[in-house]
């Protein structure tokens, strides 16, 4: 069976590609839309059961967030995109495992050429180009915000002295380094997850996969932590002015 590096195309609506990474995404969303929505509808004084869980998730990762921003006023800002990444990613990344995503679909063009339905969006290299590019604009925006536009692109560009413009560009050529760190960290273990899983279970199918199995949940929420993590530590830069 033959691996494809690509997201595949399953169908064409005018000129929008629907890949299968892209259908597991929305599915993700999907998912994320529901519990977001069921975990606030009829909100009590006195919580349940279900409550209590949602609001103790919700306030021991507020105060994680809090332990590397610093104030209430920047957690209160920088929060819902820190854990919106991190329950996305972890997510997909565990959509990706369940039995027949990547295993189930039909037979391509090519003698050993394979379509599935499904893969994990991490496994296509273009959403996590996208989750790197939001990671970083979001990184500057909260930067400009905390401490002025003049302020934070003089990190960038100055001409102040001749090492201060030497350490702008740096500060740049580091910039663009993020992007393609953060897009090919995720997509090199997610998809290197997804073809040793496919190795293994042609090889020695039914039990052989089960450890690998439990290794890629691991790595599914290291992934996800590690993204999330060093976004939040860039915004933390950002915001300070040294």
């Amino acid at each position: 069976m033959e691996i494809s590096l690509a997201a595949e195309e399953i169908a064409r609506i005018g000129g929008f590609s629907i890949t299968n990474t892209l259908i597991l995404a929305w599915i993700a969303m999907g998912i994320l839309i529901f519990f977001g929505v069921a975990s606030t509808h009829k909100l009590t004084p006195v919580p349940g059961r279900i409550q209590n869980f949602f609001e103790l998730v919700v306030e021991q990762s507020y105060n994680f967030v809090k332990g590397i921003i610093g104030s209430d006023k920047d957690t209160e800002r920088v929060y819902p995109f820190i854990i919106t990444f991190f329950i996305f990613i972890l997510l997909s990344n565990w959509l990706g495992l369940i039995p027949g995503v990547g295993t189930i679909g039909m037979a391509g063009q090519g003698a050993h050429h394979f379509l599935p339905f499904l893969r994990a969006p991490a496994s296509d290299l273009n959403t996590t180009l996208a989750f790197a590019v939001i990671s970083v604009s979001i990184t500057n925006i909260f930067g400009i915000a905390a401490i002025g536009f003049s302020k934070h692109f003089s990190k960038f560009i100055s001409f102040k002295s001749p090492l201060a413009f030497f350490l702008g560009i740096l500060e740049g050529i580091a910039e663009v380094a993020k992007i393609i760190s953060f897009s090919f960290r995720l997509f090199g273990n997610v998809f290197a997850g997804e073809v040793l899983l496919i190795v293994i279970a042609a090889l020695i199918p039914y039990i052989a996969p089960i450890p690998f199995l439990g290794l890629e949940i691991f790595v599914g929420f290291i992934q996800a932590l590690v993204f999330s993590m060093l976004t939040l530590i860039f915004i933390k830069v950002a915001i300070t002015e040294h």
